[in-house]
Order: C-alpha cells, then structure tokens, then sequence
C-alpha cells in the first residue's frame, strides 16, 4: 500500500489504484509498477485522481487459499468511504477486470462494497463501467466465471506441460540444484556432488542430519542460493530422487508406460538403491518422535547432537525402598575435583533416585569395547546369512501388469472405470515394495558399514559421537548400572549390565 503524494484534492474524483500479478518471476515488481502507471494514465484521461495504490504482487486470484491483503484492505476501505488519514475515496480504477477478481464471492465483495454509497466509479484501461447497473454487474460475473475457468484450462495444460518433460527425462525448472553444475545442470559439480553422496552413505549408516549440517558448516559449505544449510533444507535435498537420476510429481515417481521410473537426462549423485534406503529412512520417521529409547520406528536414529557416548542408553539399576528398579537414564554431570564427565541418576524431582553415579571415561570404555566385540562375534554370521530382498520378483510383476494396464487403455480396450479402479492400487503396491526394498538395502548398508573395520574406523576417530551412537544402538537395548555401595568403589565393570538386541 503506497499513498499518492503532490495530487491537488480537487484534481478529480479520489480512487484507489488497485495492481495484481500472479508470478513475479524476476521478483522485481515491474509488472505490478506497470499496472499503476497504467492506472494513473487512466484515471488522469477519466477525470480522477489516484489517491491511494494498493497492491497484492505474487499472488493469485483464482486459488481459494491464497490471501489478497491489499484487496481485502481495499473493500474495507471502500465500505469506509476514505482512506485511513481520512482521504475521501469514491473509486476504484484497474488495468482489467481480471486483475481485480478471478472468483464470483471476491468480484461479488467489491460490487457490495463498491456499490454501498451511491455516485462511486469504476473504470479500467478502456473506461468507466456503471457497477449499479444490474447488466454490467451481471457481465461481470460472467467475465469472472469464463476467467476462472480459464485459469484452470491453463493451470491443467502448466500440469501437463510438466508431466510430458518429466516423462522425456528433461530438468525441472527452478534453483539450481545443489550437487550439479550452474551452467550445464546435467552435469556433477566436482566439489558439490561427492558431498551428498557421503550424506546419503552416512545417514544411512545412522548419522544424524544435525551432525553433517554441524560438519558442512564448519567448512563453510552453503547451499546454492548461498544460505546455511538447515535439518529441513538437507532432508529435502537427500529425499529428492533427482539425486539417484529419476523424477518426483507431488508424492509418486513419474514412471514409464511399463511402470519403471523414467530415468532423467542428468547425471546422478548415487545409485536408485542407496537413494530408496535413504528415502526409507526418512519415510520411517516420518510423523514419529524419537521415542525413549532414541529409536524412530525400526530405524535406530539420534535426532539431536550429543556430547557424551552414552546419554539416553544407561540406566539406573538401584533399588527403591519398595523394591521396584529405579530404570532412569542416567544424566551427565561433573564434580569439582574430577577432570572427567560423570553419568548419575537424577534426583527425585526429575524422576529418578539421585542415588547413583559412576566415572563416565571408564564406563564408556568399557562398554564400548563390549559392543565393539559383540559387533565382531556377529560378522561371521552376519556375512552368512545376508540374504538378496525377497520382494524381487513381486515387483517386477506389479510393475510389468500395470505397463500393461496403461498400454491396454491407451488403446481402449479397457474401460476408464476398471483402469481407475485398478492402477491406483496396484500404484500403491508398487510404492510399499519399493519402500520395502529401500529398508533391506538399509540394513544390508548398516550391517556392511558394521562389520566392515569398524573398530579400527572408531578408534581411528573416523566416527563422530553420532555415529557411534548409532553403532552402540544396533547392537544394546539399553545398559543398567548396578550400586557399586557407599563411597568412592573401585570401577566395576560387573555392575554393568548391557542388555543385548536379539
């Protein structure tokens, strides 16, 4: 909203000047400025004098959902008859009907509104209109109507437009995806590229997205646009399947007629495989908290940076008075004459006992050379007995019967009906098979990442705090700490009770 200034108040009837556009693309406002140039040219021809410029830029007329500020502002003020520093305001001049109104309540709102003091004019680029007349208002509405539907005629041919480059393998528009080059995005940015191909082998393995974002803005990396990446930000950029070479419409894969994800003209990041378990793993904690044991759904997953190896993991394991296990978790604390970390119950107030407490430099040793054991006794059998995804040949079926379904409706030889009423969930299989697939090939990632030099990669420092959690919680449920007496006890690692995962 922008106030005229320098108009003599009786160069002409006072109107507001009232601008729209749907998509600023340059995000300039040029198009917006031209229609008040427009609007002022106008009402100077007309007698009139623009007191007031009200403007909704980037903003739809047609969608339900979408707010028009300045329109809103201005019925409010047209029912007010002035301005809010007490300006008279008789009318309203626009470049063309459609810039005011694309829906029959909102053109119907100004009329009313509009039309609620007598003698007020409306005028666009090729004159006035007398809104008190029944036939103009009717011609209005019925601009209105053929305009909305309009739109959805262009909004439809946008959709299909989109759709047709989707199925021949073209880019979408847009920002330049972070990962490719900026003057040819088919192409892999050297630096970029290998970046998001560790993100996905690492959040895979069970590193949080916190701990890469931490790590990324350590050494300056920024997204494209050149802003500090974000949890939301990387999520969307890992679960984006452009990175494995294929296409995403709203929530479903944009397949071929043989039900195959159509395989875009660019190079990708990493294979479909790793791209379906990193997708997995953001699918199974979707909608999910991290419950109390830190884990988010069937996926092992820390959602927070921790400073100590075992927060959250150990228990307290003394006895109440009623002789019921306290089965806190243990917090981290230090005293003032000990140099190193302490896990202790915390007090009755934050509902543990506040009776325990043990040295946690050796308590992480030890239990981590526990799991680090547990981890090698399980390799030889792990390598046995890691078996191909059973849901191989399922899918290929459901994806060569619904190739089949769309080349038999193309031809007409099934009705829209038995087509609608089938594909939809036939769609539906194929989508839980490969989520499916996509949570094999996570622990089949997870347990090649375990097995593979994972002690020598921990002790080496190659693992952050994250990580390792990660590891700690694929192999323990959950560690109780048993009282070790009154008094500074030497460290007992029997009074460490690891309770181990099937």
């Amino acid at each position: 909203m922008s106030k005229v200034e320098g108009v003599p108040s009786d160069d002409g009837t006072p109107v507001i000047s009232y601008a729209r556009i749907s998509d600023d693309g340059e995000n300039d406002q040029h198009g917006v400025r031209d229609q008040h140039k427009v609007n002022r040219a106008t009402a100077k021809r007309l007698g009139m004098q623009v007191v007031l410029e009200l403007t909704d830029n980037d903003r739809s007329a047609s969608k339900a959902e979408v707010v028009r500020e300045d329109f809103e502002r201005m019925v409010k003020l047209l029912r007010a008859g002035r301005c809010p520093d007490g300006t008279p305001v008789e009318g309203v001049v626009v470049v063309a009907d459609d810039r005011l109104a694309r829906r029959a309540g909102d053109y119907e709102r100004f009329v009313e509104a509009l039309t609620s003091k007598d003698g007020r004019v409306y005028a666009d680029e090729r004159g006035k209109k007398d809104l008190y007349s029944e036939d103009v208002e009717g011609l209005g509405l019925v601009g209105v109507a053929f305009s909305k539907i309009e739109s959805r005629k262009i909004r439809r041919r946008i959709k299909r437009w989109h759709r047709a480059r989707a199925e021949d393998g073209k880019q979408p528009g847009g920002t330049r995806p972070f990962g490719w080059r900026k003057d040819d995005r088919s192409k892999l940015d050297p630096a970029e590229a290998p970046l998001l191909a560790k993100a996905v082998d690492e959040v895979i393995a069970g590193r949080s997205l916190n701990s890469i974002i931490n790590e990324w803005r350590k050494l300056g990396i920024l997204t494209s646009l050149g802003n500090q990446w974000t949890a939301i930000s990387l999520k969307l950029a890992l679960d984006n399947p452009r990175i494995c070479g294929w296409r995403r419409m709203g929530s479903d894969l944009v397949l071929d007629e043989h039900g195959q994800p159509v395989v875009g003209l660019w190079r990708p990041i990493v294979s479909p495989e790793k791209w379906l378990a990193v997708h997995a793993v953001f699918e199974a904690r979707r909608g999910k908290l991290v419950n109390r044991n830190g884990i988010a759904g069937d996926l092992p997953s820390d959602f927070r940076e921790h400073k100590h190896l075992l927060t959250g993991i150990l228990r307290c394991g003394r006895t109440r008075e009623d002789g019921s296990i306290c089965g806190a978790k243990l917090r981290v604390t230090s005293n003032r004459d000990c140099v190193q970390h302490i896990y202790a119950c915390p007090p009755k107030t934050a509902g543990g006992c506040g009776g325990l407490g043990r040295r946690g430099d050796l308590v992480d040793e030890y239990i981590t050379e526990a799991v680090l054991a547990k981890l090698e006794e399980r390799n030889a059998t792990a390598a046995r007995e890691t078996t191909p995804w059973l849901g191989e040949a399922e899918l290929h079926r459901l994806e060569g019967k619904l190739g089949t379904l769309k080349r038999q409706w193309t031809s007409s030889e099934i009705t829209d009906e038995f087509f609608f009423g089938t594909v939809r969930e036939i769609e539906q299989s194929i989508k839980e098979l490969r989520n499916e697939q996509g949570r094999h090939t996570v622990a089949a990632a997870r347990a090649q990442a375990t097995f593979t030099g994972v002690r020598q990669r921990w002790l080496n420092g190659d693992l952050d705090t994250t990580q390792k959690r990660a590891y700690i919680r694929e192999a323990l449920l959950a560690v109780i700490v048993l009282p070790a007496g009154k008094g500074r006890a030497p460290f007992n690692p029997d009074l460490l009770i690891p309770k181990w995962r099937g």
